[in-house]
């Protein structure tokens, strides 16, 4: 339906006598400034909260940009105002968009979803590449593409950035000061948690969960550990068995009740930023997919997408995204930590959680890659993360994507006929520095180390060899 915007709206910051004229097929009130191109379908636009929808202007407008500045005079809180206050803030430190906060506009084919989050902040390196991935012993024509979430930036961070790109925007809006989160010793979601709130100014506070006998000494520097402790983490630690007893709910709650107490503001995340915001992440990703595969040479789609099932957001997100979008690729998730039918109902709950009205086991296959255990490798597993690197360059860590890429593996042979002549693309979500907490468990793989043989014959003179 389109309408005169009433003229007591507009405050132009330049003139021009098609004003009068404006008209918006869609509109809002706020605060906030609205960029637009006229001869652009749709129109460009900044909207300034959440209860903004895309500006559409009359295409007879002159084909130049043009700022409208409109205030909202009665009616509206003034949420709206320290909102644009503190996009304005984050937007002002960042260059090309990256560290910026931006209003959030989904697929067109997930637009129906609910709720639908109204900002994200730019906080990985995307799109993230697709190559053909040459693993050996493949089934008859069967290809394997790799999507490096692995090189998605922030310090390693995997495909947990795409998951905080809008769980912080929300912290952000809320005026949170500080993150809480929880996971496991190794946990690369409680690390990139840590990287991304310091990014933003926000403190972080991380439970962890370790063993009995070393819940009371210090966790030391190792892998993701160091990255934290450098970042200035706080770090509670647990014990499994309190974790198992308690809960990672009941956790986050104890701390963030103290942490109120004491002033502070806390915005909670929960274990590997899994709830239906977090599953937006790799919605988003979907999207990402299907606009690579368009600007690809010639006509380019997969049969299946495969994944590790680690706490069930991204999983989720892929799921109904290539659902709903035109990729419609099977999503075959190995999950590396309890079992497929908790993960079917979890990722159950992200789905209701959006109201997307299908079914977790009609859009995604979930096979069990545990092994011994979360986090835990059998040597085979191991022999299997070195072999690749050795044979691809391909470096996998071996508590998710190592488990998930075994786990098809092991597949493909047992049921070569399933996967014959099928495009898989496998989503390699990083977490490389969990590779450092199991270098004593790979010292026996990893020989090919010896000390040089310079034959007494060679010329030696003091200072040929400069050392920088």
């Amino acid at each position: 339906m389109s309408m005169k915007l009433p003229s007591y709206f507009l405050h132009p910051t330049r003139k021009s006598r098609e004003n009068e004229m404006l008209k918006c097929s869609i509109w809002w009130c706020g605060i906030g400034k609205v960029y637009y191109y006229a001869n652009a379908r749709p129109a460009i636009t900044v909207p300034p909260n959440r209860i903004s929808r895309a500006l559409k202007l009359n295409p007879t407008q002159k084909q130049q940009q043009t700022v409208f500045r409109f205030t909202c005079r009665r009616n509206f809180s003034v949420t709206a105002m320290e909102e644009e206050a503190s996009t304005k803030q984050h937007n002002s430190s960042s260059l090309y968009g990256f560290l910026s906060k931006k209003p959030y506009d989904p697929p067109s084919w997930a637009s129906h979803l609910n709720p639908i989050p109204s900002h994200i902040f730019s906080l990985g390196h995307v799109p993230t590449p697709i190559h053909k991935w040459n693993l050996p012993n493949l089934p008859n024509n069967t290809e394997v593409w790799l999507k490096r979430d692995d090189l998605s930036g922030m310090q390693l961070s995997g495909n947990k950035v795409r998951k905080l790109e809008f769980l912080l925007a929300e912290a952000v809006a809320q005026g949170a000061d500080c993150i809480i989160t929880i996971g496991g010793i190794q946990s690369n979601h409680a690390r990139a948690t840590a990287v991304a709130a310091k990014y933003l100014d926000l403190d972080c506070y991380l439970i962890l969960r370790t063993s009995k006998v070393l819940v009371d000494k210090d966790p030391g520097l190792t892998g993701n550990l160091l990255v934290e402790r450098l970042v200035g983490a706080h770090i509670d630690l647990v014990s499994k068995e309190e974790y198992a007893k308690t809960g990672s709910l009941a956790l986050t709650n104890l701390l963030k009740e103290k942490l109120i107490s004491e002033g502070r503001k806390p915005y909670v995340i929960p274990v590997g930023g899994s709830n239906s915001l977090g599953t937006w992440g790799y919605i988003e990703a979907v999207r990402e997919i299907e606009q690579q595969l368009q600007t690809g040479n010639g006509k380019a789609e997969f049969d299946d997408i495969v994944v590790a099932c680690g706490s069930g957001g991204t999983t989720a997100g892929l799921a109904i995204g290539s659902w709903l979008s035109e990729l419609k690729a099977k999503v075959r998730a190995f999950s590396v930590c309890d079992d497929p039918d908790y993960f079917y109902e979890y990722v159950q709950g992200l789905l209701d959680g959006l109201q997307a009205g299908v079914s977790s086991r009609d859009i995604v296959d979930i096979k069990n890659a545990k092994g011994l255990g979360y986090a835990m490798n059998t040597p085979e597993e191991l022999k299997f993360v070195k072999e690749v690197a050795q044979t691809t360059g391909v470096v996998l860590d071996p508590v998710y994507s190592g488990k998930a890429a075994h786990g098809m593996m092991k597949d493909m042979a047992e049921n070569p006929m399933k996967w014959a002549g099928r495009k898989i693309l496998f989503i390699h979500t990083g977490g490389l520095l969990g590779l450092f907490d199991k270098t004593a468990e790979m010292a026996s793989l990893v020989g090919n180390w010896r000390e040089m043989d310079v034959p007494e014959s060679t010329l030696r003179k003091d200072g040929s060899g400069k050392m920088f």
